[in-house]
């Protein structure tokens, strides 16, 4: 059985399409089918139904595509231990992040990383929370980041930061002289949110609907950028609710101010993602060793 064969098949599993497959391989479709058919040969089965020109994966096809991932990861890994041992081994690390975390919590980390492991050639990719914990379903990254609600139990997810949201509001806002306001507060404002599907946008509502003053609030206005909102804010376009992360430099430089809500604390997770392993790269050991410490 060629390893090749294997890789194929799942590649055409995730994807649902032969000529998908073709093109991220940079080969032909009959060159895909021709894999397929050996590996049909090989285990006696169908692995594809091809009737009425759709392409379904059938039960057998089913059942063999978890152990053909794991014989796959595990020959990927055997190489990676053998050319290691060798001395051949170029270490990496492929790291995936939600939205707000590579944006603004990774670049820095990152950085800090490369300067203590300036061996590991790291690569990151940023994406919205489903998307990333899909890449790394697939391998294409070897770890997640992200701020969203991790579901899928085959994961293993560990917290590594909390993050606090908090209101902002101009410089020249009312509030300018206080502290803290009441809740009700907010009724009298107008509250620039992120989109409706925005993890931190459903986080922010639901803390506001326990303390009954979501119903009352002004929604002015929708953006789906963090930095479009901050700019909005600035501008004295309304009020936001955002990750202290994201507004720590305009905070600094007193372009936009924060204001504490008597009685309202708004915290969030960070979740560090890793598939279960029995041989992980030495980039992200030393990665998740580094974010520990962090």
């Amino acid at each position: 059985m060629n390893i090749e064969n294997l890789k194929m098949f799942c590649l055409v599993v995730d994807e649902g399409s032969i000529s998908q497959a073709a093109r991220l391989s940079f080969v032909s479709q009959p060159a895909v089918t021709r894999q397929i058919r050996q590996l049909e040969n090989f285990y006696g089965t169908l692995l594809f139904d091809r009737t009425e020109g759709k392409l379904t994966v059938t039960e057998t096809g089913k059942m063999l595509h978890p152990f053909a991932k794991a014989i796959i990861e595990d020959f990927n890994r055997s190489k990676e231990v053998i050319l290691q041992a060798t001395g051949e081994y170029n270490s990496s690390l492929r790291v995936g992040a939600s939205l707000t975390i590579g944006e603004y919590l990774l670049p820095s980390l990152l950085g800090r990383f490369k300067k203590r492991t300036p061996e590991i050639k790291v690569s990151l990719v940023i994406r919205n929370t489903p998307g990333v914990l899909q890449d790394l379903s697939n391998d294409v990254i070897d770890i997640a980041l992200v701020e969203g609600i991790v579901e899928d139990k085959s994961f293993t997810v560990e917290k590594f930061a909390d993050d606090e949201l908090i209101l902002i509001y101009p410089a020249d806002h009312p509030w300018k002289d206080r502290s803290e306001i009441d809740k009700d507060e907010l009724t009298h404002e107008r509250m620039i949110w992120r989109e409706s599907l925005s993890g931190t946008r459903l986080i922010v509502e639901n803390a506001l609907n326990e303390h009954g003053v979501l119903h009352k609030i002004n929604s002015y206005m929708e953006i789906g950028s963090t930095q479009a909102i901050k700019s909005a804010v600035e501008s004295g376009l309304g009020i936001s609710i955002l990750p202290r992360l994201t507004v720590a430099r305009e905070l600094e430089h007193g372009v936009l101010q924060e204001m504490k809500i008597k009685g309202v604390h708004i915290n969030r997770s960070l979740w560090l993602v890793k598939k279960p392993q029995r041989f992980n790269r030495d980039g992200v050991t030393k990665f998740v060793q580094f974010i520990h410490e962090k």
